[in-house]
This record gives structure tokens, sequence and C-alpha cells, in this order.
């Protein structure tokens, strides 16, 4: 988290609207821990991961919705292990991600 900040900080300055998104949980097997963080602007730049890669596409989706919205989101992402492996994936197992406005 103390890695984003410095971005976050700079963002802001410069008027962009900013979303955070933290792993919350890890059901089976996940890439990134309980507090993995990424943060994004509503230019769709990003710093940070909270999957290595796997869903962070759909997680900055949800970001700019959260930007635009102000609402607050949980979203969940899982894929079983032949899926995973099908798109890429080292892992099978559920994440769930909370993604909020940062004022």
């Amino acid at each position: 988290m103390k890695d984003l900040i410095a971005d976050i900080e700079r963002w802001q300055a410069a008027g962009q609207r900013v979303a955070l998104a933290r792993v919350v949980a890890v059901v089976g097997s996940g890439p990134r821990d309980p507090g993995a963080a990424m943060a994004i602007n509503e230019a769709s730049e990003v710093v940070g991961s909270v999957s290595g890669g796997c869903v962070e596409g759909a997680v900055v989706a949800e970001a700019l919705g959260v930007i635009e919205s102000g609402e607050p989101r949980l979203c969940t992402f899982g894929y079983s292990d032949d899926e995973a492996f099908a798109v890429g994936l080292t892992c099978g197992g559920t994440i769930r991600i909370f993604i909020e406005p940062v004022n």
C-alpha cells in the first residue's frame, strides 16, 4: 500500500479521480494474498497489483465504474483449475476484491 501512496497523491494533485482495489479474501489458491492493492485513476493508469495480471483488466473496468458512481463495490473473480489453465492462470480459486473511491 505504501508503494501506491505517492502515485495516488500525484494523480489527485493533478485533478484525477482515483479508486483503490484491495484483495480482501482468497478461497482456494490465488495469485495474491489479502491486502494486495492496486490504484487506478480515471485515465485507466494503474499502479500495484491484485492478481498478477489474470483479472486486472476486469478490476480496472470495475474501478472505473466506482470512480464514476462514487459507490464502492465488492467483486468476486474465480476460476476452476481447468478454466484457470485455459486462460493462462497458474491457479484456480476465487479472489474477492473491494474497490472504493479515494477521497
